[in-house]
């Protein structure tokens, strides 16, 4: 493995944290003038037709010839269909920052299913660090939650698509020797797009209004957050998260979406003008600490692994030169 190779997990796993971390303000933003399925119906809509643009000009390659694909549909159901309806209906009850610090609690349920399903055992250094950037996250919802209040039913929702989103990390390292991230990518966003505007296009019946379907693209708002959710954090941040999964364990993949707590609070800060509180600064030097700590700590014991299984010539070899 070249360095470049080894490298490219954690690089993809911090851009990964980084666009999903923004898309909480957006989504936030959105709501104030959209329906949430509507609003994912929109995301999902254009990130499946600019992947089949993709496809039908030869840019990726999608073959499920001879695949399982009910593995494909178990990971979309879960990821993005029960996910982001656990979400979107989350940060409707709260806000894009408590919703952003909830993310953080993924690392703690991947680790668990890891353990259980996938029979990954992290060393005990790096449950550490772990705990670290989930509490850092946590020690912000709790003073945040103490100055501006918070709803506790936004907060079980948001707990109900932490779980989700743990379980599509077991389910997507479980199969990605199935599939290539393209593949899995491309069957998310059209089973969300199906899903979500099925249900959007339901409603607007109901309400005799499915005449009205496209208003909302009118909004200036809705148009920035189906440009950015349905492109950044749809196709380019799904397909850092399969690659990510493809190339390192689940436990030290999730450990990332830590990052997106961080990124939420700089988001507020630089763009709504939100106050940095010393709460949130310290808050995010754990979260960050956490993450540096997991994946060094996980990194040095993969290659110790890697040293013990070479044959006693090859290691000979080595030393001479």
């Amino acid at each position: 493995m070249t360095e470049k190779e080894r490298y490219l997990p954690y690089l993809s796993g911090t851009g990964m944290a980084l666009i999903f971390g923004f898309s909480f303000l957006f989504t936030k933003e959105a709501l104030d003038a959209i329906h949430p399925f509507h609003l994912l119906g929109f995301r999902f809509g254009i990130a499946a037709m600019l992947l089949l643009v993709l496809k039908l000009v030869k840019v990726i390659r999608v073959d499920y010839k001879g695949k399982d694909v009910r593995k494909l549909i178990a990971i979309a159901l879960t990821q993005p269909v029960a996910y982001f309806i656990f979400e979107i209906s989350g940060i409707k009850l709260t806000n894009s920052s408590e919703a952003g610090m909830m993310i953080a609690l993924i690392p703690v349920v991947v680790t668990v299913l890891a353990v259980i399903f996938l029979k990954e055992f992290p060393k005990k250094i790096q449950v550490f660090f772990i705990g670290l950037s989930v509490t850092g996250a946590m020690f912000i919802i709790i003073m945040k939650s103490s100055e501006i209040g918070s709803s506790a039913t936004g907060i079980i929702v948001l707990l109900l698509a932490v779980l989700c989103a743990s379980i599509f990390n077991i389910l997507s390292r479980k199969f990605s020797s199935d599939f290539r991230p393209v593949d899995i990518t491309f069957a998310m966003m059209w089973i969300g797009a199906i899903v979500f505007n099925g249900i959007a296009v339901i409603q607007h019946i109901q309400n005799g209004q499915l005449g009205h379907y496209f208003a909302p693209l009118s909004n200036p708002k809705v148009i920035s957050a189906v440009v950015y959710l349905g492109i950044l954090s749809s196709i380019v941040a799904f397909f850092l998260v399969n690659y990510t999964l493809s190339k390192i364990e689940a436990s030290r993949s999730a450990v990332f979406a830590n990052l997106s707590s961080v990124t939420s609070i700089v988001a507020g800060v630089l763009i709504r003008n939100e106050p940095f509180s010393w709460y949130q600064m310290i808050g995010a030097l754990m979260i960050l600490l956490g993450v540096w700590g997991t994946n060094y700590y996980g990194s040095q014991s993969k290659k110790r692994r890697m040293v013990k299984k070479q044959p006693l010539f090859a290691s000979a070899l080595n030393k001479k030169r």
